[in-house]
């Protein structure tokens, strides 16, 4: 009898909320933290089996939380607005109007005829313009810039036949997984590439007294990319997603597609104006004397490109395009954020932090084993700014507890919670590249996993030998 995985997940996912929230004493959680947790364990069962369509179970958390008492209605829903949500419309909304005029088709061949000739090169490329994004924008607004890119790279290559079919599967998920995780990777080299490298900045200097200078952190957290980096580029193409060449994929074929496509028409010139306006606010809007937030800035771009006019009449974009936004993205971020906000209301991030609390018994490496890959799966499911918000303080307490310096327990806290590669709600990337259809759970959880225990093999390695010479005050 062949196994159903969706049919299993049906039954398993009511089954672990059941066990964990009727049997009190498993956890001896209160009720609303308790419900919180069973709620997570449902819904998680059900992403990763795909027992309903996944944007439909994102949607279990507006009455399951209410109705369970794990978080009142408000907070349950109001996830589902989240700025970031409405980020990803914009970011989405752009690259609607870049597929719409054909200039995702131009960017790509001329990336290709740079380039060259064989897709592990296309990959590394595109792998080491995302990394190098995320240094200085958020993971987010990185994946949505280049995403559009390898859509369009993977739409050229299938169409021209270079690939035979399994070849081609491998190309395009190898390529859009390089995608989402190098945008992670990329933004653990620098103090504003992510939320939690910032909060490790911020409790240093409010509880520590101590400055942490931009030059401080680059020296530590590039190494960290570098390594992951290559790892990533090798697993990727030679290992998880080979590729199998039956031709060439040569400049000159880049070339001839650039020629046939002709000279931009103004409307490509428009997109392109769009598109490189939004992705320098997003770069360098932190310069600006107001406060531009990515959320804003990518609206901003998305309602432009419904006003600028077209020459072939209406506009850059009309509303009938919108029949191609990923809406069932936006709700699967939305109910991960609303899972993760239920987790602060009800205090069962508390919970979690009174359990790494205990870690004081171990010596300082096993600590730091622990430590890590507890967070780094901790955060395939919350947050990263809810992961290092509640941690970072405690880190300091941790240390002083097991009479080290502080720093290399914040630091784990800060690289481990921004490693998550396994589910599509785990990072703004992840999501972002699962919108394509492209990639099946399945493939991001098992790449992912991987990509996971060399993370935490890295984290370890790098902050019990490197953080005592390159980031110690």
């Amino acid at each position: 009898m062949k196994f159903n995985a969706k049919k299993v997940g049906l039954l398993l996912g009511p089954f672990l909320f059941s066990v964990l929230y009727f049997l009190p004493g498993i956890t001896s959680l209160e009720d609303a933290p308790r419900a919180v947790l069973g709620v997570t364990a449902w819904v998680a069962t059900w992403w990763i089996t795909e027992a309903l369509p996944i944007p439909a179970t994102s949607l279990l958390p507006i009455f399951l939380l209410p109705l369970t008492g794990g978080a009142d209605q408000a907070t349950a829903t109001t996830a589902y607005g989240n700025p970031i949500v409405f980020m990803y419309m914009g970011g989405f909304t752009i690259a609607i109007a870049i597929e719409k005029w054909n200039l995702h088709r131009r960017i790509a061949m001329t990336i290709i005829s740079i380039l060259g000739t064989s897709s592990n090169r296309i990959i590394l490329g595109v792998g080491l313009a995302t990394a190098f994004l995320s240094m200085w924008i958020s993971n987010a607004a990185t994946a949505l810039m280049m995403l559009p890119i390898a859509i369009a790279l993977i739409t050229e290559i299938r169409e021209k036949g270079f690939f035979d079919d399994d070849s081609m599967q491998n190309f395009s998920k190898g390529l859009l997984l390089m995608v989402a995780y190098s945008a992670s990777i990329g933004g653990l080299a620098t103090i504003v590439g992510s939320v939690p490298n910032a909060a490790f900045v911020a409790i240093a200097s409010t509880m520590l007294e101590q400055t942490v200078t931009f030059s401080d952190w680059f020296l530590f957290g590039i190494v960290i990319t570098i390594v992951l980096m290559v790892v990533l580029y090798v697993y990727i193409t030679k290992i998880k997603f080979k590729v199998k060449q039956s031709g060439e994929i040569s400049s000159d074929f880049a070339r001839q597609q650039l020629k046939e496509l002709g000279p931009m028409s103004v409307e490509e010139k428009l997109v392109l104006t769009v598109f490189i306006a939004i992705g320098s606010l997003w770069i360098f809007g932190g310069f600006l004397p107001f406060e531009l937030s990515d959320t804003t800035i990518s609206i901003f771009g998305a309602t432009l490109l419904f006003m600028i006019p077209s020459t072939k009449g209406g506009r850059l974009l009309d509303w009938i395009d919108m029949k191609h936004l990923s809406w069932g993205l936006l709700l699967l971020f939305g109910g991960g954020l609303s899972l993760a906000a239920a987790f602060e209301s009800s205090g069962l991030t508390t919970w979690f932090g009174d359990i790494l609390s205990n870690l004081d018994q171990f010596n300082y490496f096993v600590i730091l084993i622990i430590l890590t890959t507890t967070i780094l799966f901790m955060t395939e499911i919350m947050s990263n700014t809810a992961v290092s918000n509640m941690l970072m303080p405690i880190s300091v307490g941790l240390a002083a507890g097991i009479g080290v310096a502080p720093y290399g327990i914040m630091a784990v806290v800060a690289l481990a919670s921004s490693c998550a590669f396994m589910l599509p709600i785990s990072t703004p990337p992840n999501a972002a590249v699962f919108s394509t259809n492209e990639i099946k759970i399945e493939d991001m959880m098992k790449a992912g996993f991987w990509m996971n225990v060399v993370s935490i093999v890295v984290i370890v390695l790098a902050v019990y030998f490197l953080q005592p010479i390159l980031l110690n005050f």
